[in-house]
C-alpha cells in the first residue's frame, strides 16, 4: 500500500494523519507537543514515526506543516520566533532518515488540505482565513500555492483597514488581525469579555456594547474579504479557526456587509464557506504536499 505521512506541528499538539494517495485516511496520532525548549517535539514525532511503519509499512511520503516561514524550497523553516525553540533551520528530512520532507506553514498546509478533501474540493482559486488567537491565511492562484518570495505570502492577517490604529504585532497599523484576533479582545471591549465565544453569547443575548463590538469586527472582517477578492480574485473564500465556530453568528453579518462591499462584475459573487477539515487540515495538507511535490513550484 502506497501512504503518505502529514504531521500538524502546532504549539499545543502534534497531528499526524496516514493517509493513502487517493485520499483515504489509514490512522490518526495525536499527542502534545511539550514546547519546553527541549526538543522533545521532534523525538516524539520521530518515535510515533516508527510506530506507524512498523504496522503499516515504510510511508512512501512523508510531509510536515507547522508555523513560522518555510523555505521556498520546502527545505525548513526559515523564521519562528517566540516559541518553538529549535524549530528555525530544523534538518527535518535529516531527522527522520528520509532524501526529502517537505515543509510549509501551518496555513499554507491548511488550504491545500481543504482544496483536496475539505470545504474547496478541487478549486483552482481560492483564499483561507483562520480566525482564532490572531488570524492567518493562504491563498492558492489558478491552482498553485502563493508562496511569495521568502515564504511570507498568506499573512492575511496583517492588512491594514485604519492607517490610524495601534501597530500589530509585525507592525502593521489597524489590522484585520487587530479587529477580530482574540488577542485583543480585551483592548476592543474594555476587559468585558474574555472569550469570543462569551462575546457572541453576549450578541446574541442582546448585549449591546457586545453586539457593538461583534458587529464592528465582522465588518472590518468584510471590508477584509472584498480587498482579497479584488487583489486575487478567487472563487471561493473558506474561513476557518475558532472564531469561525460562531456559525450564523459570523456568517449571517458577514453576508450582510459583503452584499453591501463587493464588487460583483455581471452578478457574480465569491462563494464564502466556512472550513470543513477542521485541526486536520494542515496534516491533509502536508500529506498532499509530500505526495505532489515538486522542488520547482
Amino acid at each position: 500500500m502506497r501512504y503518505a505521512i502529514g504531521i500538524d506541528l502546532g504549539g499545543t499538539n502534534v497531528k499526524i494523519i496516514s493517509v493513502s494517495d487517493r485520499g483515504r485516511i489509514i490512522r490518526r496520532d495525536r499527542f502534545a507537543t511539550h514546547d519546553d525548549f527541549s526538543n522533545r517535539w521532534a523525538r516524539a514525532v520521530l518515535k510515533q514515526i516508527r510506530s506507524i511503519e512498523n504496522k503499516h509499512g515504510k510511508a512512501q511520503w512523508i510531509g510536515l506543516a507547522c508555523p513560522g516561514l518555510a523555505a521556498p524550497n520546502g527545505s525548513g523553516i526559515i523564521w519562528m520566533q517566540g516559541r518553538m525553540a529549535g524549530l528555525e533551520g530544523f534538518d527535518w528530512a535529516r531527522h527522520l532518515r528520509r532524501p526529502r520532507v517537505p515543509v510549509l506553514s501551518d496555513a499554507h498546509a491548511a488550504l491545500l488540505g481543504e482544496i483536496w478533501k475539505g470545504a474547496a474540493k478541487n478549486a483552482r482559486n481560492a483564499v483561507l482565513l483562520t480566525l482564532g488567537t490572531g488570524v492567518g491565511g493562504a491563498i492558492l492562484a489558478d491552482g498553485r500555492l502563493l508562496k511569495g518570495h521568502i515564504g511570507r505570502a498568506g499573512h492575511l492577517g496583517h492588512i491594514s483597514l485604519d492607517i490610524d490604529g495601534p501597530p500589530d504585532i509585525v507592525r502593521t497599523p489597524g489590522s484585520l488581525e487587530d479587529a477580530i484576533g482574540e488577542m485583543t479582545l480585551a483592548h476592543r471591549c474594555n476587559g468585558r469579555f474574555k472569550s469570543t465565544r462569551e462575546l457572541v453569547q453576549a450578541h446574541l443575548g442582546g448585549d449591546g456594547l457586545a453586539s457593538s463590538v461583534w458587529l464592528r469586527s465582522v465588518r472590518v472582517l468584510a471590508a477584509a474579504v472584498v480587498s482579497y477578492i479584488n487583489a486575487v480574485d478567487p472563487e471561493i473564500v473558506i474561513i476557518g479557526g475558532g472564531i469561525a465556530k460562531a456559525g450564523p453568528a459570523l456568517f449571517d453579518p458577514l453576508t450582510h456587509y459583503l452584499d453591501m462591499y463587493e464588487w460583483r462584475p455581471h452578478g457574480h459573487r465569491v462563494k464564502i464557506v466556512p472550513a470543513k477539515l477542521g485541526d486536520e487540515a494542515g496534516a491533509l495538507g502536508a500529506a498532499w504536499n509530500a505526495i505532489h511535490y515538486d522542488p520547482k513550484s
